[in-house]
């Protein structure tokens, strides 16, 4: 079966592994045969062909026209004549430092990034992911081989401040906290944003802890808390594939650009790396702004632009939006898969959510699954909630306890600032929790005898 005469976008939709919203946007292949020869067709495009054919033209979409500017003409006139398929076996045959992809991948666009996802397995996709390494700096440092990061999610429905606080105690006892200690405030107002980030940043500087704090309120909210004085040591805020998606979210660019100037102005941390940014397949489909794209390719547009502001933690929400967009375990896993390749593959230091909302056809064991894979890829950093299961956002993810057995399962530790201090404490020895693990009093204490 062949392909005639469509366009690059409903190619890159039929190409795509199966996923419930490409079918609710009534743009997926309708069969495995159409699915596979996509994919054939797709393996024979140039990556000229991707870059002179995006999904939305530049003159509709603020987002292509900033991937296309700032697209590193050497490296692009290195490799425009390959062939998708070309691509995916350079990336696969490249050194185990990923040295080759690291010379060209300022020169790839989302397009070309998505065709290449669309033509691997999941093996492929932790192989080369597993090489891709990319390092992050801020208080403390991201994605250096035999490290797995996490980040502290103590979120509390009513935004109370000892509720907060007694998360952050036991979460930090378990050894999870190296990637940020970053709140999802219930209510977005800048008093509320500045009284958790300074209630966070006390508590780092009592117990000398090197990590990062981060309310992830809309970034308008996190300016104007930054501009009254309140201390951060990162900005968030979610960002879509489309100019529309990120209108949906209420950005543009130049917002963006001025909390980045802020950020690098103030020195929020040591590292100098100071935005943090989340995603997710099927966000721009939930705001009608898909522009008939799908939604993997939409992502790996989100990573184009995200890469030139410099974040030090991009995180895959992969499972939060719900069934609609991926209906399954299967298309979690898929989907996590995908998303940590595609954002390694363009530079960005990836984490993932791994996780699932109570509708989906999913389970822990999916979560479980994906973890383990994306471990073994060499993912930068993962969730930590009590329990894994979020009281705030109501959906399940991955627990305290999940972060302590992957690192002891594959022979990692947390980020090396935070875990000499963790051995300082006596929580940790060689990596391995002590018996305090678990014990918030324990960093209660602490905090409160500095």
């Amino acid at each position: 079966m062949t392909i005639r005469n469509i366009s690059t976008r409903e190619l890159l939709a039929g190409a795509n592994e199966e996923k419930s919203g490409d079918i609710l946007a009534g743009i997926a292949a309708t069969s495995e045969e159409k699915r596979m020869a996509a994919k054939e067709t797709l393996g024979n495009l140039t990556l000229e062909h991707l870059k002179e054919e995006p999904v939305i033209s530049r003159d509709q979409d603020e987002i292509t026209a900033f991937i296309e500017d700032k697209l590193d003409r050497v490296a692009y006139e290195k490799i425009k004549d390959w062939t998708v398929r070309e691509l995916r076996e350079f990336i696969l045959a490249d050194s185990k430092d990923g040295a080759g992809v690291a010379a060209i991948r300022w020169g790839l666009t989302g397009e070309m990034v998505s065709a290449v996802t669309k033509l691997m397995s999941n093996m492929d996709l932790i192989y080369a992911s597993k090489k891709l390494r990319v390092v992050a700096k801020a208080n403390t440092t991201l994605g250096e081989p035999g490290v797995l990061g996490s980040r502290l999610q103590p979120n509390h429905p009513t935004d109370s401040v000892e509720g907060i606080l007694a998360t952050i105690y036991e979460g930090v006892s378990y050894g999870v906290g190296d990637a940020v200690i970053g709140i999802n405030p219930a209510y977005d107002t800048a008093d509320i944003v500045a009284r958790l980030l300074d209630t966070t940043a006390d508590l780092i500087e009592k117990l000398a802890l090197p990590t990062q704090n981060c309310v992830l309120s809309h970034i308008t909210t996190q300016i104007k808390a930054l501009k009254n004085g309140a201390r951060a040591g990162l900005i968030f805020q979610s960002i879509a594939g489309t100019q529309k998606g990120n209108e949906a979210f209420g950005i543009d660019l130049d917002i963006l650009h001025e909390a980045s100037d802020l950020a690098q102005k103030a020195q929020l941390n040591k590292g100098g790396q100071f935005m943090y940014f989340e995603t997710g397949q099927g966000s721009e489909l939930s705001s009608s702004s898909h522009n008939d794209a799908d939604q993997l390719t939409l992502e790996a547009r989100c990573y184009a632009y995200a890469r030139h502001f410099n974040p030090f933690l991009v995180n895959d929400v992969v499972g939060f939006i719900g069934p609609e967009y991926l209906a399954d375990g299967r298309q979690m896993i898929r989907a996590g898969l995908e998303d940590h390749f595609m954002g390694k593959l363009l530079g960005l230091p990836m984490g993932i959510d791994a996780c699932y909302t109570n509708h989906m056809e999913a389970d822990q064991n999916d979560l479980e699954n994906l973890t383990v894979l994306l471990t073994a890829g060499g993912v930068n950093y993962f969730m930590g909630v009590p329990m894994g299961d979020d009281v705030m956002l109501s959906y399940q993810t991955t627990s305290f306890h999940d972060i302590a057995s992957l690192r002891e399962l594959m022979s990692l530790k947390a980020a090396p600032e935070f875990d000499r201090w963790l051995t300082e404490h006596g929580l940790s020895d060689n990596g391995r929790l002590t018996d305090k693990a678990g014990d918030a009093g324990y960093i209660r204490d602490l905090a409160t005898r500095s």
